[in-house]
């Protein structure tokens, strides 16, 4: 199966990758043989990939990768780099390959240390592979010092290394930056492409795809999470009673409390599946033994190591709220869609009733002033306001209408 066919309704895409793809095997077998490099080459050193939540920016990094290293022997026969099946494709696709460095980060931003150890991995030749090729898909988690260092090394490239970023949209990058890079925008997938690549990747059942293909409206890493994860359908089903919670001062209140006290728990779910994990490890490189003293000198690399975890609960908290108040958003859409007769077609067909009983209940004004409440508490969370206070305010501006 080619790389591309991980690319969920992103046909444009995929073409112009596969044509790059194809200019960069014959620039290094060109550079093998001594032959002249092709005059109009389709590739260059920095691709940025933006697109919404859900349109695979990191899985068409990841795809173009594999291509960019692919030693299938049916390239010589006119065939196209990005088998899927070599070494080299799948290497990359599974995060192995030597000549390949994924990066995300699970916290909230990406420093000019871990920064300025890519820039120097980026000045190294290909040790088994094609090219090097380092797949950046926080790029908008950037801090302003770690994107001057990166610019520099995206001004001044190594001969056969190759920078592929991933961000929501181009203004989550320094305009240095993206002025340097070669832009491909994707799009959200059509709902009934992200059912179908359920059924056929993740042997889902149909009628269990289509729906949760719907309900996150073409994100394809949500609709597979809600798809296969019951806990994730329970939270969706709590999020989506929330409207009917809000008619007095203390169901918002409580209402409020109870959404942070579930975010809490996911985070609380995974610090406990690799906090621990991460400091016994530590701990063991340390020359520590378990239960007992540490040796004297660890304490900063033991205090790092917290300060690391910390940031990360909050992420995932974050995560976590983001991901109820973007079900929140679709609730309220489906509301208003129903109240200005609209033929879209409704995410949230399992609550058909409550949706058709609010909108019978208040005005499409007042509708558009709840989904425009909870953009505004996805703001604040953005600028570091209380959790708890940020989700109050929005439930009390849900009351009022």
């Amino acid at each position: 199966m080619p790389v591309w066919d991980d690319l969920v309704g992103q046909e444009r895409v995929a073409a112009q990758l596969d044509a790059a793809a194809r200019d960069a095997d014959a620039l290094v077998t060109a550079h093998a043989t001594g032959a002249p490099p092709p005059e109009a080459s389709k590739m260059t050193h920095a691709w940025l990939f933006t697109g919404p939540p859900g349109a695979g920016r990191a899985t068409t990094a990841r795809a173009f990768a594999a291509a960019l290293q692919c030693v299938s022997p049916d390239r010589a026969l006119g065939g196209s780099p990005g088998c899927g099946f070599c070494d080299g494709c799948h290497t990359s696709l599974v995060g192995t390959h030597a000549d390949v460095e994924i990066v995300r980060t699970d916290l909230l931003s990406i420093g000019v240390k871990d920064t300025r150890e890519l820039v120097r991995r980026a000045q190294l030749s290909p040790a088994v592979g094609r090219w090097q090729v380092i797949v950046l898909e926080d790029a908008d988690r950037l801090t302003e010092g770690a994107g001057n260092v990166l610019l520099k090394a995206v001004e001044e490239p190594a001969p056969r290394t190759v920078w592929l970023l991933c961000a929501p949209s181009l203004e989550d990058v320094l305009p240095t930056i993206r002025s340097r890079c070669r832009h491909l925008t994707l799009r959200t997938p059509a709902v009934e492409a992200v059912a179908d690549m359920l059924v056929r990747r993740d042997g889902i059942e149909p009628a269990v795809a289509a729906e949760a293909a719907r309900a996150t409206q073409g994100h394809i890493d949500r609709a597979r999470r809600l798809a296969t994860d019951p806990r994730a359908r329970a939270r969706r089903a709590a999020v989506l009673k929330l409207p009917l919670r809000v008619d007095d001062v203390g169901g918002c209140l409580k209402a409020a409390q109870e959404l942070i006290d579930t975010a809490a728990e996911d985070t609380k779910q995974l610090a406990e599946e690799v906090d621990a994990k991460e400091t016994e490890e530590l701990k063991a490189a340390l020359g520590g033994q378990s239960g007992g003293r540490m040796p004297r000198g660890t304490a900063g690399a033991m205090k790092e190591l917290e300060d690391r975890q910390k940031r990360r609960r909050t992420r995932t908290q974050r995560d976590s709220l983001d991901l109820a108040l973007t079900d929140l958003t679709g609730f309220y859409r489906d509301v208003l869609a129903l109240q200005l007769g609209s033929r879209v077609a409704l995410a949230n067909t399992d609550a058909q009733d409550t949706l058709e009983r609010l909108a019978r209940a208040a005005s499409p004004e007042a509708t558009l002033r709840r989904i425009e409440a909870i953009a505004a508490c996805r703001d604040a969370l953005d600028r570091n306001v209380a959790p708890l206070l940020a989700v109050e305010a929005m439930t009390m501006a849900l009351r009022a209408g």
